[in-house]
């Protein structure tokens, strides 16, 4: 960052390319039934509009800071940008369904480098006492972007067409090209250096990553290892993946450096990041089905729910910006596994009399918990962090972060599967003739319903849906005991001080370990 440049002014220019890569993978969700009619395919063959973003953008994403260093920092901020917005464009529009594969894998090539950089820059931009009021501002982009963007998603495609859902982050793209190409510079410790390109670590991180991916997207749907598909994708993102280790611990100029994962409060911190988010997000992908499958919610409605929550994130965030200059984050960390436990265990106890008002209060005490996670997590993590390590750094970061969301979603969707079926078979052994209570269930049901079918089938019906709550029950406290088990980690992590270790140097000065 230029000394020139007033380094709050960074924060909102790099927010907005953040914010504009997190509400796309969120907004064309709620559009797929409409890009499934418009192109003439498949449930299945429409997954792969999400599955390929997600391929792309978790290959790109470890390899952002080589990337940095190879073009420079500020060049490659803009050609994701570029690349962003120009595939964003051809999404909008794709006349078939290959072609919108191919613009969203460039897509998530292009907005993989967008998180990790911004968020690399923002650590530099700031010395260590102020970093958490700045990580605070930040991070109230990444948590309205995925609220806004389902509701965003449903208003454009039933008002203007699916397309317009690409087409919207035609200004956004171009207004945040022009900023960052003004305002932002490459630090005098960050220059383009040419390293010999690690082709080898390049390609296994390639099919590894896009392996595993690819399972944790269509394991369900392909009921997982009863499927050929998955079985031999699992095996290859495994082998690859450890080979891929092996391959950067020992190579002469690795593409990824993971020895950073020797410093314990950054290891812990990413250990934390992937456990969380596997947790948070797997609620958040089953709280909107909830209310809209078992309790008749519109989109709408179920925008509604988890509307609040965000808005309590917002409120939190600034507030604990400020405390971390004072207050041991593992503390305010703390604070913040309690309030998800809180919530967690409320969820967990849903029933279908449950009504709006108490999820909306659960979804907030979730979302005043957000706001106690991000920033002292972020700050515990990167304390020892120096600024040449910090591209590496948040890499590596952002892609365990977005691993534990798609294992997250992988996993709640199969406990909802499996456990339905666990309690649909458990419940329909007490609908015999000889149970009192099915007796006079159907016996009272003969005033409005005379057929012996109806009545039978209204029994079932029902049966169904208390199975659905009991899974969704048992998936809630899944992601509950996750939390628990992330307890411990509090007692890992190191004790921030910060007045001890950011002392009292200037905005912009190196650290005598920067200095080297």
């Amino acid at each position: 960052m230029a000394d020139s440049v007033n380094k709050w002014l960074i924060v909102p220019i790099i927010m907005l390319p953040t914010m504009m890569e997190i509400i796309d993978t969120t907004i064309v969700n709620v559009s797929l039934p409409h890009i499934q009619g418009s192109l003439s395919i498949g449930t299945e063959e429409a997954t792969w509009v999400l599955t390929a973003y997600l391929i792309s953008n978790a290959i790109i994403i470890p390899i952002t800071a080589w990337l940095a260093g190879f073009f420079g920092r500020k060049r490659y901020l803009m050609f994701s940008l570029v690349l962003f917005t120009v595939s964003s464009f051809m999404c909008g529009m794709a006349p078939t369904l290959n072609f919108l594969l191919l613009a969203r894998f460039l897509q998530g090539l292009g907005g993989g480098g967008l998180q990790p950089v911004s968020q690399a820059i923002l650590m530099e931009s700031f010395p260590l006492e102020e970093r958490g009021m700045a990580i605070s501002i930040f991070m109230m982009g990444t948590v309205v972007g995925p609220t806004i963007g389902p509701i965003l998603g449903g208003w454009i495609t039933d008002n203007w067409s699916w397309r317009w859902c690409f087409y919207v982050n035609l200004p956004i793209g171009v207004l945040s090209f022009i900023l960052v190409s003004l305002f932002v510079h490459d630090p005098s410790y960050i220059k383009r250096v040419v390293k010999r390109i690690d082709y080898v670590g390049l390609g296994l991180l390639a099919v590894g990553l896009a392996s595993l991916q690819a399972v944790l997207d269509q394991g369900q749907l392909k009921d997982w290892f009863n499927s050929r598909f998955i079985t031999v994708l699992s095996m290859v993102a495994v082998v690859a993946l450890a080979l891929f280790i092996f391959n950067e611990l020992y190579t002469r100029d690795p593409l990824v450096h993971l020895r950073i994962f020797k410093k314990r409060s950054y290891a812990t911190g990413c250990s934390i990041i992937f456990t969380a988010f596997l947790a948070f997000f797997g609620s958040v992908v089953l709280l909107p089905l909830y209310v809209q499958r078992l309790m008749g919610y519109t989109a709408f409605l179920a925008g509604l729910v988890m509307g609040p929550g965000a808005l309590a994130s917002i409120f939190f965030l600034p507030i604990v910006g400020r405390l971390t200059r004072k207050v041991d984050a593992r503390y305010l960390l703390g604070v913040g596994f309690a309030a998800q436990l809180w919530a967690l265990h409320l969820m967990s106890h849903f029933n279908l009399e449950v009504g709006f008002w108490y999820v909306i209060f659960a979804r907030v005490i979730q979302g005043a918990g957000l706001g106690f996670f991000f920033v002292p997590l972020a700050t515990a993590t990167f304390l020892e962090i120096d600024n040449r390590e910090m591209g590496n750094a948040t890499a590596l970061y952002s892609l365990l972060r977005n691993l534990g969301s798609s294992f997250g979603t992988a996993i709640v969707t199969t406990i909802l599967a499996r456990r339905a079926q666990f309690h649909q078979y458990r419940l329909v052994e007490h609908l015999t003739p000889s149970n009192p209570l099915l007796q006079h269930t159907y016996h009272h049901l003969k005033i409005v319903m005379p057929s012996p079918a109806h009545r039978l089938g209204l029994i079932y019906r029902e049966t169904l849906r208390q199975a659905a709550v009991m899974a969704y029950n048992d998936a809630f406290f899944f992601c509950f005991m996750l939390f628990v088990a992330l307890l411990g980690t509090l007692f890992i992590l190191k004790k921030t001080n910060i007045k001890q270790v950011a002392g009292p140097r200037p905005a912009g000065a190196l650290s005598p370990q920067e200095n080297g």
